[in-house]
């Protein structure tokens, strides 16, 4: 018999998007997601539709916890200059701190999408285009006030970070050094004349 709907939607979205970030959407089964939410495979399928439905969910929720909430933070609490270099700090201690090297979801997505799968396409290609906004923005503002020089369009720069990092989350998967990332990302704010990466003790 089915468990009836009584589930903390968020606790299952977070277990989803963990066992789906970790595996990927096709290495990821139906015991798996069973078994690391807890409910039967009818009442995942009843909430979520199937698994593709279940997946959109999962990738929604991880991308509100981590890089929609980044940006918002980012934002809200720093200098525009100073918000693009925390950022690929923060992206550079997720990376080296991540025993699992699971990298990003939402890059990993965009590795995993299948060409006849146009929705989906356009989901991530949507949520990417918001880390290379978010560059712009900062960008925009801080040639504005004369923290950083308009020797670079902010439109060019906000593209050139945004490969970056799209990079770096890549390499993330396979030998995530932290020599390597920070040479990575410290070359492109140097050409940008953004401010540095803090210091930091050791490799990872």
């Amino acid at each position: 018999m089915a468990r009836p709907r009584g589930f903390d939607e968020r606790e299952v979205l977070e277990a989803a998007s963990a066992t789906f970030w970790l595996k990927g959407y096709e290495a990821t089964s139906t015991r798996d997601l069973v078994k690391s939410t807890g409910l039967t495979q009818p009442s995942l399928y009843n909430a979520f539709g199937d698994k593709r439905g279940l997946y959109l969910r999962a990738l929604e929720h991880y991308l509100d916890c981590t890089l929609r909430e980044r940006i918002t933070r980012f934002e809200s609490t720093m200098p525009p200059a100073q918000a693009i270099t925390g950022f690929f700090d923060e992206t550079i201690e997720r990376s080296v701190s991540d025993p699992h090297k699971r990298g990003c979801m939402l890059v990993n997505s965009a590795l995993e999408i299948s060409s006849e799968d146009e929705a989906f396409r356009k989901l991530v290609a949507t949520e990417i285009d918001e880390i290379r906004e978010f560059f712009y923005r900062c960008l925009v503002a801080a040639q504005k006030s004369g923290a950083i020089a308009t020797t670079v369009s902010a439109a060019d720069a906000a593209t050139h970070l945004l490969a970056t990092v799209l990079g770096m989350r890549v390499i993330a998967r396979i030998d995530p050094q932290r020599t390597v990332l920070t040479s990575a990302a410290a070359t492109a704010l140097t050409l940008l004349g953004l401010p540095q990466l803090p210091a930091k003790h050791g490799d990872a």
